[in-house]
């Protein structure tokens, strides 16, 4: 079974049998991911990478590293320094999975404007300017709060780039004012959508369609974002490992 990355600067093989899919709420993997992150796992013999000129490796803790794409920001892999075995994004596997989500951990760190399973919760408050970071801390920046509408994107794209899918919310892009950028980084897809990450830790960021409208990541916020997931777009090519069962629209594309 074969995967890549968004823009095929890193590619990889993994050999079945798959372990079913975890998706974590923790910080770190919603911070990393704009989200949160599911992954499957393998055994290292069953893994093998056939491409990895934009494969880079953030120390996320003392006890594992993250891997992602550098060229697109697509975050890729987990691995445990004590384990030979290395996990990896669902959403990167070039087609379907046959994979199933078996569990939700560390769903007492959950965004506030979702929830694992079932219909998002009503909304928190947040203040009127909400900070957002990436994973390391490297970018920094503010937007105006609350959040409000959170829209989830289930295309190909948005799963590629954030192991899981897309949960953004919109600002004005003149609203946006950085306080440390030196590590961002940005890729153009081919219909001319800019992604921003951060460069030092692979952290997905923001969105900017071809219109220039602009998409906050609402992993990225710091504490309550004052938002509620709202609807599914793109769902015609949603993951086949996940279930949609909040009970909100849902539209085969835009």
């Amino acid at each position: 079974m074969r995967g890549s990355c968004l823009c095929g600067q890193v590619a990889f093989e993994v050999e079945p049998p798959l372990r079913p899919v975890i998706a974590c709420h923790c910080t770190q993997c919603r911070r990393w991911s704009g989200h949160y992150w599911s992954a499957s796992s393998v055994p290292l013999d069953r893994f093998r990478l056939l491409r990895e000129e934009g494969l880079r490796w953030y120390r996320a803790s003392d006890t594992a590293s993250r891997g992602f794409c550098a060229g697109c920001g697509a975050s890729l892999f987990w691995k445990p320094d004590d384990e030979a075995r290395i996990s990896f994004s669902p959403a990167a596997i070039d087609g379907p999975t046959g994979l199933a989500t078996a569990e939700h951990i560390f769903t007492a760190e959950s965004g506030d404007y979702y929830a694992p399973e079932g219909p998002p919760p009503p909304r928190a408050e947040a203040p009127a300017r909400l900070a957002a970071a990436c994973l390391c801390g490297e970018t920094r920046f503010t937007v105006p709060g609350p959040a409000g509408e959170v829209v989830a994107c289930h295309c190909e794209q948005c799963r590629k780039t954030s192991g899981q899918f897309h949960a953004a919310f919109e600002v004005p892009p003149a609203d946006l004012v950085y306080r440390s950028r030196d590590r961002l980084a940005e890729h153009r897809a081919a219909n001319g959508a800019v992604r921003g990450f951060c460069a030092a830790c692979g952290s997905s960021l923001w969105f900017r369609g071809v219109a220039g409208d602009l998409w906050i990541e609402a992993g990225a916020v710091e504490g309550p974002t004052g938002g509620r997931l709202a609807r599914h777009l793109h769902v015609a090519e949603k993951g086949d490992w996940y279930p949609l069962d909040d009970g909100l629209p849902q539209r085969p594309g835009e």
